[in-house]
């Protein structure tokens, strides 16, 4: 069965995302929400097994007095949601709702009444709003962000009073009780380990229930999971606002370095055979293999921004973390080439003096000789035991292997052109 999307809890789970730097108090403050754009991965979660889904991009505003919340969720094959909210800022009360997707278009005001409009797309159907709004309630977009600014600590339990517009309701006023807190903890591909709270909500009307994962010190929202009719939604911190580069990175200046000079490097790409340990070389066959036509050669202009980049991304493999993407402008600065001829030759022309990282990667034929024991010996004299002896035979390898090879090159002075050997020798 096709999963079913569900819109407000979809949506109110990531704005959980937007409290940062909030410690745990009985008293909400807004002055410790930090505005910006955050971005999640959605998943359906089923047996275990993930299937990404979508994403969500929230927009943090606190200007004026109030919080402004905006989205637009990109979940596949659908158009995009997006969705608007306004509270104010000191009590979160809602102030205005919308939503526009292709299922629904409804527009919300509130004050001593809740106004408004809900449009059907399916049906043609407008409903028009009018209720009482004078209790105090928080909008069900925005309540999931206030669990965050709760005083959460092991056992701590509490409600909140939601409103949610739905046409079927006989109530949209619902009960959003936190039923369990306690410690977690939460792996970042990026940061690594996190202490959080693991906070469990449900709401009694609607039988839905949330599991989050709330970083202790800062706040952040890492993971949810929403649980309704049987099915599982999950949705992780893409952590897009993550960046330990600290080099500034000059975008003009990068792009002349490999467009507005005259300089050229070219050279050869190709590896040797290598002794694989307890493995004999093979001695004389396709010692030397160059790279096919058209392997690629990637030129990275190595001034301090790369460098930095290239020593945080090391330093994330052997922490076993996920690598750090570069920035779209720098991305728009590397350039790339092709093996041109059946001799491994590659070149890259109209470069500016400077350092430059050239990397590239192919496959090869890795030839060995193994020596393998087949069987053993007995001997004996005047039939005394006297030993064993191993008989062993030398087979010939040949397997199929990957080469990657990186290298600095200094381009000295204008018009200078560098030759190069892009090599791989060892395993």
């Amino acid at each position: 069965m096709p999963f079913q999307f569900r819109n407000p809890i979809l949506i109110a789970a990531v704005s959980l995302l937007l409290a940062a730097n909030t410690q745990a108090q009985g008293k909400f403050d807004s002055k410790l929400l930090k505005p910006g754009s955050y971005t999640l991965a959605c998943y359906s979660v089923n047996g275990g097994s993930e299937s990404e889904i979508g994403t969500f991009t929230i927009g943090v505003n606190t200007t004026n007095d109030k919080l402004s919340l905006t989205t637009i969720t990109a979940l596949a094959g659908l158009e995009e949601w997006k969705d608007t909210s306004i509270s104010d800022l000191s009590t979160f009360k809602p102030i205005y709702r919308a939503s526009h997707n292709s299922m629904k278009d409804m527009v919300l005001h509130f004050g001593s009444d809740v106004t408004g409009y809900y449009v059907d797309k399916k049906t043609g159907k407008k409903n028009q709003i009018k209720e009482a709004g004078d209790q105090y309630f928080v909008d069900s977009y925005t309540y999931p962000f206030i669990l965050s600014l709760l005083p959460l600590t092991s056992g701590y339990s509490t409600d909140l009073s939601v409103y949610e517009y739905k046409p079927t309701n006989n109530s949209n006023v619902k009960k959003a009780i936190v039923e369990e807190v306690k410690n977690n903890t939460y792996i970042s591909k990026f940061t690594g380990k996190h202490d959080v709270w693991e906070v469990a909500v449900v709401e009694p009307s609607t039988d839905e229930k949330s599991v989050s994962y709330i970083d202790k010190k800062t706040r952040r929202l890492w993971q949810v999971d929403m649980f309704t009719n049987g099915q599982q939604i999950r949705m992780v911190d893409m952590e897009t606002d993550f960046n330990s580069i600290k080099a500034p990175f000059d975008k003009e200046a990068t792009m002349k370095m490999v467009k507005g000079g005259n300089a050229i490097i070219s050279g050869q790409v190709f590896a040797r055979d290598f002794d694989g340990g307890n493995r004999m070389q093979v001695m004389n066959i396709k010692a030397k293999q160059v790279a096919p036509r058209g392997t690629q050669v990637v030129l990275i202009p190595y001034n301090d921004y790369f460098k930095e980049w290239v020593k945080v991304n090391e330093a994330q493999r052997k922490k076993g973390r996920e690598g750090i993407a570069i920035s779209d402008d720098a991305a728009q600065c590397i350039k790339s080439t092709s093996v041109y001829d059946d001799a491994g030759h590659f070149e890259f022309v109209n470069l500016m003096p400077g350092e430059y990282l050239l990397y590239t990667e192919f496959r090869f034929k890795h030839g060995y000789t193994q020596s393998e024991v087949v069987g053993y010996t007995d001997h004996y004299i005047n039939g005394m035991f006297q030993g064993t002896t191993a008989n062993t035979v030398n087979r010939d390898y040949s397997v199929g292997t990957s080469a990657t090879v990186k290298k600095v090159v200094t381009v000295s002075k204008a018009g200078e052109k560098v030759e190069v050997k892009l090599k791989k020798t060892h395993a």
